[in-house]
C-alpha cells in the first residue's frame, strides 16, 4: 500500500522567500524542506563549515606536513564504492600537487574484504609507506591498525561511518561521527572528510612558510570528485554538503573538471553544460561503481588521476561496458528475487499467506557478490521493507548488503542481532540506510528470523506503509520547460528531495516503450501533458492521481517539459 501525502509548508515563510526573491514555486518547496531565509541556499564556499571544527583535522594536517618534509612514502588504503574511488583521488592529487611522494591500494572485494584488515596492512607493507591514510573506511579497523603498529607503519584514518564502542589506535582519527566531535554536520561522505583533511593541511603548511617559494595549490579545483563522491554515496544534503556538491557541479558545468569525469559523461552521452546532481548519482556514479562490483576499482581510481585525456576515455568506456555487464547480472537476479516475493506472498515459503516479514532476507548461492547491494535496494524500493540480500563468499561464509527504509537504523538492527546471537555475525558496518555483514552460510536461516524479529520490534504499521511526500499539486501555468529548467539547476538528493507534484489527470494516449516504459499523454483541465513511467506497465486507468517529477525531455535536439510519473493509481 502507498500513501501519497503533501508536505506541510509554513505560508508565511512561504511569503517570506517570496519577497526575498524567490521564484514563488521555489519558496513553496524550500519552504516545505525547512529552509528559512534565502541566506541558506546561498552556496559560496565563504558558507563552508571550517576544518579546525572537525576532530582530528588539524593533528591529520600536522602528522601529514611532517610526513611532506620528510618526504616520506604515504599510501592511500580506499574502498571500491564511488565514494572511496574519488575520496582516493582527491588524497592522491591533493598530496601529490603538494609534492608528496603518494601512491594508493584498493582491497578486491571478493579476496580481501572491506577497511584496513591486517592481511591488507601486510600486502601494503611490500610497498614499504611510512604512513597509511585510509578514506572512507578504517573507523573498525582494530586489528589492521594494531598490525601497522607492528610493522612500525603509522596510520591516519579519515571516514565517516559509524564507530563501535571501541576505536582503532591509529595516530590521528578523523571522523565526523567519532565521539565527542563538535562538527555540526555528521553527514560528510568519505570524500568530504579527506577534502576537509586537505584544507586544513594547507593551513598548517601556510603557517609552516612552506608556500614561501612555492605557489599554493587551489583544491577548489577537486571539487569535481568531491560533489561526485558526496552525491554518489547518498549522503545527507545538509547545507554543508550543499555547498560541496553545487560548486562542484558549478566548475563542471564551466568545464572544469578531471580528464576522467569528462570522460565518463562523454561515454554516457551527457552534455556538460547542464549537468545536475541526478547526472552524478545515476549516470557517473553507477560507471565508477561497476568497476569496484565486478572487477578492480582500481580501473575506477585510475580514471579519476590521470590527466591524459585519451587514457581516461579508454577507461572510461571500459567502465562503461561494466556497467553495462552489470545491469545485466542485476537483471536476471531481480527476476529470481521477484519469484522468491511472489512465493512468500502466496505463503510458498512461509505457509502463511502474504506473508513477507517486516524485515527480508535472500540468499542465491549463484548470485553476484557485487550486485547485492543493488538488488537489496531494488527489491527494498518494490516491497518498502528492510531488505538483506546475499551472495556466497570464500570459508563457508556469505557475504550480505542491507538497504533499510525511513524509521529502521540497520547498523543498529545488525548490533542487536549481534547481541542476541554472539558468534552469528562474523563482521558487520554501515550507517542507517545501508550496511554489510558476514555470516556463516549454514546459519543464514537463524540470520533471517533474527533480522525479522528486530524489524518486527521496531517497525510500526505507518512505517511498513510507503509514503510518498510531494509538494502537492502544480499550477497549469508551471507546466512549462522554463520552469522545468529551473528545477533542474536546483541542487537535490537524499535528505533534501527533489521536488514531487501530485494531481489528477486523465490519461489521454498510453504505449509501452521497449516493453518496459509506459509512455503517457495527459490532460488536466486544458494542459495537455506527455508523461513517462519508467519500469512499469501498470495501466492505472482512463483518470488516475499521479506523484510526479516536472523534468525536460531532451530527444532529436527538442527540448519540451516532461512527467516522469513515480506512482500512479485510479482516481
Amino acid at each position: 500500500m502507498t500513501r501519497i501525502v503533501t508536505r506541510p509548508v509554513s505560508e508565511k515563510l512561504v511569503w517570506s522567500l517570496e519577497q526575498s526573491g524567490l521564484h514563488p514555486l521555489l519558496a513553496r518547496i524550500y519552504a516545505a524542506r525547512g529552509v528559512a531565509a534565502k541566506g541558506d541556499l546561498d552556496y559560496g564556499l565563504a558558507g563552508l563549515l571550517p576544518p579546525k571544527a572537525l576532530k582530528g583535522a588539524e593533528d591529520a594536517a600536522a602528522l601529514l606536513a611532517d610526513a611532506l618534509e620528510a618526504e616520506a612514502r604515504i599510501l592511500i588504503v580506499a574502498d571500491y564504492d564511488c565514494d572511496g574511488a574519488t575520496a582516493c583521488a582527491v588524497a592522491v592529487r591533493g598530496l601529490r600537487s603538494l609534492g608528496g611522494t603518494v601512491d594508493y591500494l584498493v582491497p578486491n572485494r571478493f579476496t580481501l574484504g572491506y577497511g584496513l584488515s591486517p592481511e591488507i596492512v601486510d600486502l601494503a607493507a611490500e610497498r614499504n609507506p611510512d604512513l597509511l591514510v585510509t578514506v572512507d573506511n578504517g573507523i573498525a579497523s582494530i586489528a589492521g591498525v594494531e598490525r601497522a603498529r607492528e610493522l612500525g607503519i603509522a596510520t591516519l584514518i579519515t571516514d565517516h561511518h559509524l564507530p563501535g564502542e571501541t576505536l582503532p589506535e591509529a595516530e590521528v582519527i578523523v571522523n565526523p561521527n567519532q565521539p565527542d566531535c563538535a562538527f555540526p554536520s555528521k553527514n560528510l561522505a568519505g570524500v568530504g572528510v579527506m577534502f576537509y583533511v586537505l584544507l586544513a593541511l594547507r593551513a598548517e603548511l601556510r603557517n609552516r612558510g612552506f608556500f614561501t617559494d612555492r605557489p599554493e595549490p587551489n583544491f577548489g579545483n577537486l571539487l569535481d570528485l568531491v560533489a561526485l563522491g558526496t552525491v554518489a554515496d547518498v549522503v545527507k544534503l545538509d547545507r554543508n554538503n550543499r555547498i560541496l556538491v553545487a560548486q562542484g557541479l558549478a566548475r563542471m558545468r564551466q568545464g572544469k573538471l578531471c580528464a576522467g569525469i569528462r570522460a565518463l559523461f562523454s561515454a554516457a552521452g551527457r552534455e556538460l553544460n547542464r549537468l545536475s546532481a541526478f547526472d552524478l548519482g545515476f549516470v557517473v556514479g553507477p560507471r565508477l561503481n561497476a568497476a569496484g562490483r565486478l572487477s578492480d576499482m582500481s580501473l575506477g581510481i585510475e580514471c579519476l588521476i590521470t590527466d591524459d585525456p585519451g587514457r581516461a576515455l579508454n577507461i572510461a568506456q571500459e567502465l562503461d561496458k561494466l556497467n553495462r555487464e552489470r545491469r545485466e547480472i542485476e537483471a536476471g537476479m531481480q527476476e529470481q528475487a521477484l519469484e522468491r516475493l511472489a512465493e512468500l506472498e502466496a505463503g510458498g515459503l512461509e505457509g502463511e499467506g502474504n506473508a513477507i516479514p517486516a524485515a527480508l532476507a535472500l540468499f542465491d548461492a549463484d548470485w553476484h557478490q557485487g550486485v547485492v547491494g543493488i538488488l537489496a535496494s531494488r527489491i527494498k524500493d518494490r516491497i518498502h521493507r528492510p531488505v538483506f540480500a546475499f551472495a556466497r563468499g570464500e570459508n563457508g561464509e556469505i557475504k550480505g548488503s542491507g538497504r533499510s527504509i525511513p524509521g529502521f537504523h540497520l547498523r543498529d538492527a545488525l548490533d542487536l542481532v549481534s547481541k542476541r546471537a554472539p558468534s552469528l555475525l562474523v563482521k558487520f558496518g554501515g550507517h542507517a540506510m545501508a550496511a554489510g555483514a558476514t555470516i556463516p552460510e549454514e546459519r543464514f536461516d537463524e540470520f533471517r528470523d533474527q533480522f525479522a524479529r528486530v524489524a518486527d520490534e521496531w517497525l510500526t504499521e505507518a512505517e511498513l506503509t510507503r509514503t510518498l511526500e510531494t509538494d502537492g499539486g502544480l499550477d497549469s501555468g508551471f507546466f512549462n520547460l522554463d520552469v522545468a529548467r529551473l528545477l533542474e539547476g536546483e541542487v537535490w538528493g537524499q535528505g533534501f528531495p527533489p521536488p514531487l507534484f501530485q494531481d489528477e489527470f486523465v490519461v489521454e494516449q498510453r504505449r509501452v516503450l521497449k516493453e518496459k516504459h509506459l509512455k503517457l499523454t495527459l490532460r488536466k483541465g486544458n494542459t495537455r501533458l506527455e508523461a513517462i513511467r519508467f519500469n512499469s506497465t501498470d495501466d492505472a486507468g482512463d483518470h488516475i492521481r499521479a506523484a510526479y517529477r516536472l523534468t525536460v525531455n531532451e530527444y532529436n535536439g527538442i527540448s519540451s517539459p516532461q512527467l516522469v510519473i513515480e506512482y500512479a493509481e485510479g482516481a
